[in-house]
């Protein structure tokens, strides 16, 4: 149930708690009056976890090549910062390459 905004015509405003479908008229707590429902700004999004970017959804063999080309290409679902070396998908790369520094993610 969503909560709305609500101001009485003497000027107080409140808040109710209380479905969409109730249609019954609502009453100002300081001076009973019938007040009047006005727009809110609501609440803000927050998106966590994975699966709202689109770097996790590439595929397979996106990832796979941008690993070898020195760049982080990962999902971003880790932060331990490794994206060359030791892997058993380095597939003959001579290390990380000078300057790359981990910079595969386009801008915002």
């Amino acid at each position: 149930m969503p909560t709305y905004d609500y101001r009485c015509p003497n000027g107080h405003t409140f808040e109710l708690f209380h479905s969409i479908k109730d249609d019954t008229p609502k009453h100002c707590p300081e001076c009973g009056e019938v007040a009047e429902r006005v727009p809110s700004g609501g609440a803000g999004l927050l998106f966590k976890g994975s699966g709202f970017y689109i770097t996790d959804y590439r595929s397979k063999s996106y990832r796979d090549k941008a690993k070898q080309e020195g760049g982080s290409g990962g999902s971003g679902k880790s932060d331990s910062g490794g994206g060359s070396g030791g892997s058993s998908e380095s597939k003959g790369s001579s290390g990380s390459k000078p300057g790359s520094g981990g910079s595969g993610s386009g801008g915002s």
